[in-house]
């Protein structure tokens, strides 16, 4: 073929090419968001997997060594000073990615990836009852927003990209991507889903979960053996579980508020907040003589499904883990919410005629729900982890949980999109800490 020929073939190939993505605008923008989602999935699934095996590594090694449990003050000391000293800008956490999606200010500073790692790796090692979800939330946003700039995204691109790492690092880090993408759409605006970012939260949900299966990373199973027959008597019972699971849900967040209110106006000096609020803890886990409520608390978790535990358990969880996080140290809240809301769960089966599996499943994802204000997550959490057998149940539950909560919730910078009642029509527009 001739030159000539060669460059009206390609001439006639960029026209078409043209063509077809005005006649199809959708194409152009499928295309770079499939690319930028394989970027952000591989990076996030990958920074994960090496969070969760990191967590498992220091549990173990928590476990092995009891007596580590008494330098607890002291990693909070040095978590303070780091974050006091060089992390100013990145200690808002998770409520600085929901600010960004609101109104984008400069650059997320990479080194939230490295400090939350950090500050989270410190406090499950030493025995601080905390989770695992605000910290792959915020080592995906540190990620993530490096992209930004060599991809020469525009503002609302930029949410749109902060929106699929939070989808990212979600479903990454408990290895449910449908959960992971629908949370991220609804985490930052309570009663709203921000359908423009759909699809690269779910792209980069399921690869970056993919990415985590496939370096080995393990997640926790759950098993619910019996589903009763839907009845109205058995929807009742799913109504009263999900209002306890709700006022469990308000008073965690109510906790976490005043706790950390008082930390900060007790304790001028930031940095010594953690280290007191290390030697409390220390004295409560020393009192309680166990490191069940210590960490993630997986194996208690498991336990509630299996049969009823102490009505106490639950309590015993939400100070412990209120106590860690007001007082400054690293970590999420949701594992110790499916923890508190399993075990609330597995207990109310001795007053409430549901399978006990299935009432801890429900209070595992109601409680969740009612905190963190995202019930259609919570309800396809649940269907991905338990199955869809129990999809009733646990939509009644955490959708009565929600409603239950009130306007309250864990991420202080959340806006009220749609109130939950129609009586509080003067809340919308306004961030849960205004309230």
């Amino acid at each position: 073929m001739s030159l000539m020929k060669q460059k009206s073939v390609g001439r006639k190939l960029i026209l078409n090419l043209l063509v077809l993505t005005r006649k199809y605008p959708a194409i152009p923008y499928l295309i770079k968001w499939i690319l930028i989602s394989l970027i952000l999935g591989g990076l996030v699934g990958t920074a994960s997997a090496g969070f969760l095996s990191s967590l498992e590594w220091v549990t173990q090694f928590r476990e092995q060594h009891l007596w580590i449990v008494a330098l607890l003050p002291i990693a909070g000391l040095l978590i303070g000073l780091l974050y006091h000293y060089y992390g100013k800008d990145v200690a808002g956490g998770n409520n600085l990615l929901i600010e960004t999606i609101h109104q984008p200010g400069r650059r997320i500073p990479f080194k939230m990836t490295l400090f939350v790692y950090l500050g989270t790796i410190a406090t499950h090692l030493f025995g601080g009852s905390a989770g695992r979800e605000g910290t792959a939330l915020q080592m995906a946003g540190g990620i993530a927003d490096q992209l930004t700039k060599p991809f020469r995204l525009s503002i609302e691109d930029r949410k749109t990209l902060i929106i699929a790492a939070v989808a990212a690092g979600f479903g990454s880090v408990f290895g449910t991507p449908l959960a992971g993408a629908i949370f991220a759409l609804e985490f930052f605006l309570v009663g709203r889903l921000r359908y423009n970012a759909i699809f690269p939260a779910f792209a980069s949900a399921i690869l970056a979960s993919l990415i985590t299966n496939f370096l080995g990373a393990a997640h926790t199973h759950y098993h619910i053996d019996i589903i009763p027959k839907i009845s109205f008597l058995n929807l009742i019972y799913a109504v009263v579980a999900g209002v306890i699971f709700g006022l469990c849900a308000a008073t965690f967040s109510k906790g976490l508020r005043y706790s950390s209110r008082l930390f900060k106006d007790k304790i001028k000096y930031a940095p010594l907040r953690p280290f007191v609020g290390g030697i409390i803890l220390v004295l409560l886990i020393w009192s309680l003589g166990t490191t069940k409520y210590t960490g993630l608390g997986i194996p208690t978790i498991v336990e509630s499904f299996d049969g009823p535990v102490p009505v106490y358990s639950f309590a015993i969880k939400m100070l412990l883990t209120i106590l860690t996080l007001s007082a400054g140290f690293k970590g999420g809240e949701v594992t110790p919410l499916f923890f508190i809301g399993a075990t609330l769960g597995s207990a109310l089966s001795m007053f409430i005629p549901l399978p006990v599996a299935l009432l801890a499943g429900m209070g595992f994802v109601a409680v969740f729900a009612g905190a963190t204000n995202t019930p259609i997550a919570c309800i396809l959490m649940a269907m991905e982890l338990f199955g869809s057998q129990s999809g009733v149940y646990v939509a009644i539950a955490c959708i009565v949980s929600y409603l239950s909560s009130g306007h309250n919730g864990i991420y202080g910078k959340q806006i009220i999109g749609e109130v939950k009642h129609y009586r509080f029509s003067n809340f919308e527009n306004k961030r849960i800490n205004d309230l």
